[in-house]
């Protein structure tokens, strides 16, 4: 017999009438459905006017500073995707002074420790000190809060203090006393370090030397690039007063953040993501290395490409863009084969042999 409409039926093994109960209420009206969170809008086409400013840095730049344009390039292509960078160079070759006429270039605080084998983790951090007339501990901050830091001779302090920027270089936070302090924005290490005089030196070790997103060899400038440099100190160039050699902030925190915007959008097709993969991943079959790329070097080489790409007034990255940034990304995250180094090899020429053996996209 059916149950009448509403009514519940009786349990199994039992004879009780079935109980009629009303029926329920009717569902609340549906609520209207949340609006989506708000996209965030990227810049399409190629826009100048963001280009400009950066572009102007390299003309200041060269008022101090002759020759040098390919780690020129690399340094202002790192500052457009938040990344640090080592240079690599024997004494006198302006590695110094080339970071200096950076910072002069921008509006960004700027800061310089020389590293030295008796420095603390504590004069690069900030350290706590008792204020007597408050009677209480405060934070004072060490030279990492600022935007633009030069680390000179890295290699001369000790790993216990090479290894307090770890944190620094990463997470872009200083952690004291148990508590996080952010760093400002923009924050970017400039390294330098002396490739042949490794008395009294501590080698970075390979995390350090990870989060470097360029290693970048100055090299000796050409005889007329140094025919140049001679001409201007004999008209009196004074290279510790960038004001008198007339470099000048052409660009600002703003102008930078929007560039990032834009080299943000570059496109990348997924052809040259394979090639960027696959010359990864050559780096760790090759017989000459002892240690290959990570998939953090792969990010790294797209990360810088599409800087590249940019700086070169395009919208997408082509393998071009991926060969000239591949040596500076990967010849500090790869190790050479001990053997292979007493031959005269080096980590470049193998990255070179790479270049020429992995097949490019069309």
């Amino acid at each position: 017999m059916a149950n009448d409409e509403g009514a519940v039926p009786p349990p199994p093994g039992g004879n009780q009438p079935p109980v009629n109960y009303p029926p329920p209420p009717p569902a609340p009206p549906a609520a209207p459905p949340a609006a989506p969170p708000p996209v965030y809008a990227a810049p399409t086409g190629f826009d100048e006017s963001a280009r400009e400013p950066i572009v102007a840095i390299r003309r200041e730049i060269a008022k101090a500073v002759v020759g040098q344009d390919g780690v020129l390039s690399g340094l202002v292509a790192a500052l457009l995707v938040r990344g640090h960078v080592l240079l690599e160079g024997v004494p006198g070759v302006a590695k110094t002074l080339l970071v200096k006429a950076l910072a002069a270039s921008l509006d960004l605080d700027f800061k310089r420790i020389q590293f030295t084998p008796d420095l603390m983790p504590s004069d690069v951090l900030g350290q706590m000190i008792y204020m007597q007339d408050e009677s209480t501990f405060r934070f004072r901050e060490g030279p990492v809060f600022t935007n633009l830091l030069l680390a000179d001779e890295i290699n001369r302090t000790p790993p216990k203090t090479q290894s307090a920027l770890l944190e620094v270089m990463e997470e872009r936070q200083v952690s004291v006393d148990g508590r996080s302090r952010v760093l400002p924005d923009p924050f970017v290490v400039v390294a330098t370090q002396n490739p042949v005089e490794y008395e009294g030196t501590y080698p970075l070790p390979e995390a350090q030397l990870d989060r470097f997103l360029f290693k970048l060899s100055v090299a000796y400038p050409s005889a007329d690039q140094e025919h140049e440099i001679v001409r201007r100190h004999d008209r009196g160039l004074n290279p510790h007063d960038l004001a008198t050699v007339g470099v000048r902030a052409v660009a600002t925190p703003a102008d930078l953040t929007r560039a990032r915007e834009h080299v943000e959008a570059v496109r990348v097709e997924d052809p040259v993501l394979a090639y960027m993969v696959a010359l990864a991943r050559a780096t760790r079959d090759s017989p000459s290395l002892s240690l290959g790329a990570s998939p953090r070097a792969t990010a790294m080489l797209l990360r810088s490409a599409k800087a590249w790409a940019w700086l070169s007034g395009r919208t997408f990255v082509t393998p071009d863009e991926v060969k000239a940034v591949l040596k500076p990304a990967f010849r500090h995250r790869v190790q050479l084969r001990p053997e292979l180094e007493l031959e005269g090899a080096t980590t470049d020429s193998v990255l070179d042999g790479l270049l020429a053996t992995v097949p490019a996209p069309r």
